[in-house]
């Protein structure tokens, strides 16, 4: 930068001569009496310039008139200091000027001189990749595990950082290979971190420990699982890197948490080929799988669930403060919409807690009730008297009967969304005589009641069930439809008596009806869809959605109706 305009009066003109590499104009202008030791505003001298610039001539005409002529002795000058703090011979090597290094050190440059921000020759050489000014200056005898900047780290940190590889080989004969900065992060680490494999690779080889952790206890494998660098992973693997090794103080995080949560599906698969399963299930452990879900990496999901990782995991509420994976999904459905890691949960088998029930049912949104329907078929009405693992059906889970009651308690306990949720669960081949409970009857809203009763053989309710229709129609809370008053007709009892033999389940989620010797229309009406759905008119509750769970845990009663 040229400040001869703007500062004219401060900057010397044997200095403007050395920047510019003018040697015989410098000779001319020392002779006539001009001065080599005038700073200009940034404290440079003639022999910064000379330096800054790379003129060895310029260097050695200003080094022997400071000799001849300085107030200074002429070690001093060489050594004078810009107030940044920067000798000639950082600026030398700060600039790669090999000639004009040699020929400063010839004069009792100080190599280790530190500039106002703990920089110093070797440490700028290193930075701006100047391998044979390297090369001299720690031949010469430079100080190699210095800390620099405030961070603390050493050349061979910044040498890793900038991937400047020649001159890691350099230094890794000379440096401390385990030298620390002020978070314990090592030479190595940083390699790890910035994907500099070759650096690595030296690094290693050279006999750096691979399984060195920061104050934060990460390693190198973390940070490169983190990163998504595949390459340093894989040799990182190779040489010894514990996978299972815990990298964090708060819990029990391992590398492979870091790849699910960002997502970096190869390297995923090679730690989930590396990893001790008991992450997946034990105790005081952490599934990666609720990681991947709290960042939304369903790509993780999915990939650690094929790898047979446990929809379920292990119960993480003093860890993480939820349940399941699962839980953990939904909880974000009430401000986002349903996130793709839901359906694969639920498709996988992730078991469906009574607080996961209400995200589906205690909302007028009947997305989440009809993802989970996609992939958990209901069981056959003889499957609920005896709990045991049904296999899958068609690719579809079977719902748990802890799971059946679980949903069947959520659902009476949330009878003012039941226009919402009715439809669905009948379609889905839920038995209708299961809702036909005295709370559903009596707080029911007079379209939903009448929706249900179309399902039964209204006839025949109990006389406590009958009662209450009695009250509700005398205190006009219900208008029953005007067949409901009557018996029913013969063709509404031939399609309950079908539905009977075929269960629930095979009538309404199956083309089993299309297979029957019965006229085609008449598909319509055993399959129950002729009967026009209740409409939803309530105004969702005030409360968020979390509110009224965290009420439903604390305050419902289940309702035995199994």
């Amino acid at each position: 930068m040229d400040f001869t305009e703007c500062y004219g009066d401060t900057v010397s003109s044997v200095a403007v001569a050395a920047r510019s590499g003018r040697r015989k104009r410098v000779r001319r202008l020392i002779k006539r009496g001009f001065s080599v030791d005038c700073p200009d505003n940034r404290g440079w001298n003639a022999l910064h310039e000379a330096a800054a610039a790379g003129s060895e001539e310029c260097v050695q005409e200003i080094v022997s008139a400071a000799d001849a002529g300085s107030s200074r002795s002429g070690a001093e000058y060489v050594n004078s200091l810009t107030h940044e703090g920067e000798s000639a011979c950082y600026l030398a090597a700060q600039r790669g000027h090999l000639a004009v290094l040699r020929l400063l050190l010839k004069t009792h440059a100080n190599i280790n001189q530190l500039t106002n921000d703990l920089s110093c020759p070797l440490y700028a050489a290193v930075d701006g990749g100047h391998k044979e000014v390297v090369e001299l200056l720690v031949s010469e005898g430079a100080e190699v595990d210095r800390t620099h900047t405030a961070s603390c780290w050493t050349c061979l940190h910044q040498s890793v950082y900038k991937g400047h590889s020649e001159i890691v080989r350099i230094l890794v004969d000379v440096c401390n290979l385990e030298a620390l900065d002020d978070h314990k992060i090592s030479p190595l680490f940083v390699a790890a971190q910035y994907g500099q494999q070759e650096c690595l690779e030296i690094l290693v080889n050279a006999g750096a420990n691979v399984n060195t952790q920061a104050a934060d206890l990460a390693t190198p494998l973390l940070i490169a699982s983190q990163e998504g660098h595949q390459a340093c992973v894989d040799f990182l693997l190779d040489h010894g890197a514990d996978p299972n090794r815990a990298c964090s103080h708060e819990w029990p995080q391992l590398a492979i948490h870091a790849a699910a949560e960002f997502g970096h599906i190869g390297v995923l698969r090679r730690l989930i080929a590396a990893t001790d399963r008991v992450c997946d299930r034990g105790d005081g452990m952490v599934s990666p799988l609720y990681l991947a879900v709290h960042s939304h990496q369903s790509k993780s999901v999915e990939t650690l669930l094929r790898e047979g990782y446990s929809p379920d995991a292990q119960v993480c509420s003093d860890i993480l403060g939820v349940q399941s994976p699962l839980s953990l999904a939904l909880s974000r459905t009430s401000s986002e919409p349903c996130s793709e890691s839901v359906g694969l949960l639920v498709a996988a088998g992730a078991t469906l807690s009574e607080e996961d029930w209400m995200y589906g049912l205690a909302t007028d949104k009947p997305d989440l009730l009809q993802l989970i329907l996609e992939h958990r078929r209901i069981p056959r009405q003889e499957a609920l008297t005896r709990d045991c693992s049904v296999p899958k059906h068609r690719g579809k889970s079977v719902l748990k009967l802890q799971e059946l009651r679980e949903l069947l308690c959520v659902a009476l306990n949330q009878v003012h969304f039941a226009a919402c949720w009715l439809p669905l669960l009948l379609k889905a081949g839920l038995e209708p005589s299961l809702l036909l409970q005295p709370h559903m009857l009596e707080q029911a809203d007079s379209e939903v009641l009448n929706y249900l009763l179309e399902f039964v053989n209204w006839s025949n309710l109990s006389p406590p069930l009958k009662r209450i229709l009695d009250r509700r129609r005398a205190g006009k809370t219900w208008e029953p439809r005007p067949h409901l008053d009557s018996i029913p007709r013969l063709s509404h009892m031939c399609r309950l008596q079908v539905r009977s033999v075929l269960g629930p389940d095979l009538l309404m989620r199956t083309g089993v009806v299309q297979r029957l010797p019965v006229p085609s229309p008449l598909h319509v009406f055993l399959q129950f869809r002729d009967i026009p759905e209740a409409t939803y008119t309530h105004s969702p509750p005030s409360s968020p959605l979390s509110n009224r769970i965290q009420r439903h845990s604390s305050t419902h009663q289940h309702r035995h109706v199994l």
